[in-house]
């Protein structure tokens, strides 16, 4: 297919690459290339587990990806956490980048870490999690439901397969010096049926910036898991715009 287009597809915290096999079979089948890295301590990569792991690992994780397969005009997501990685790639490489889009996607402004983005309770309780779990490495992964995954099938297929995350993207800052999107074509997808209230700040900051499309998705926080066919559909019309 003379016309397909080129996706990076990063994964959100606790996930990895494998959590995109529903979209990217899809776009695959459209004759799109696809690729669907795994950030450093995470799924198969889980045994570099590391307290040194930082938000910039995530980002050269990502753009090392991108530039050892020589890849542009790549159309970038990011789900959930994967949102600040994308954000970082961004800055690094704008040149090779046709489209960022933010998939229910936590985002921070320059400088400042993912903690600095979430609700004082939410820090508190993460911090205890790790803590408790690790001695302070890593979080342990929520309920499936928690992403709102409710059919048993997917909720079963999702918690065997998430592992620890390291609490060392949470703790650092954004390594760019902004803006975010870097000023480049860029869409929030914003996960509506059940919100994830983690991210309402998020939200309403993104609703106040210029040069941001925006668009809904009726289903949960893991979109790839829960609505692989319509969130396919999307990017491919994103990448298109």
């Amino acid at each position: 297919m003379s016309d397909g287009l080129t996706f990076v597809l990063v994964h959100g915290a606790w996930h990895g690459g494998w959590c995109w096999v529903r979209v990217a079979d899809r776009l695959r089948a459209q004759g799109h290339r696809v690729l669907s890295p795994t950030c450093t301590g995470l799924g198969e990569r889980a045994h570099l587990m590391s307290r040194a792991i930082t938000l910039d690992t995530f980002v050269q994780d990502i753009a090392g990806t991108i530039a050892a397969e020589e890849l542009t005009d790549v159309v970038l997501v990011g789900h959930s956490f994967g949102g600040l990685a994308i954000s970082g790639v961004a800055e690094a490489m704008p040149e090779r980048l046709r489209h960022l889009v933010y998939l229910d996607a936590l985002i921070v402004e320059p400088g400042r870490s993912p903690f600095d983005g979430l609700a004082p309770e939410v820090v508190a309780a993460r911090r205890r999690a790790a803590a408790e779990s690790s001695g302070g490495v890593s979080l342990p992964p929520p309920p499936a439901a928690a992403f709102g995954v409710l059919d048993p099938a997917d909720a079963a297929w999702l918690e065997r397969r998430l592992t620890p995350h390291p609490l060392g993207t949470y703790e650092s800052p954004l390594p760019i010096r902004g803006p975010v999107g870097n000023g480049l074509p860029r869409t929030y997808v914003d996960c509506t049926t059940p919100s994830y209230a983690t991210l309402d700040r998020v939200k309403d900051w993104v609703r106040g910036q210029p040069g941001w499309n925006w668009r809904n998705l009726a289903t949960g926080h893991d979109a790839m898991v829960s609505a692989p066919g319509p969130l396919a559909d999307l990017l491919v019309e994103l990448g298109r715009g």
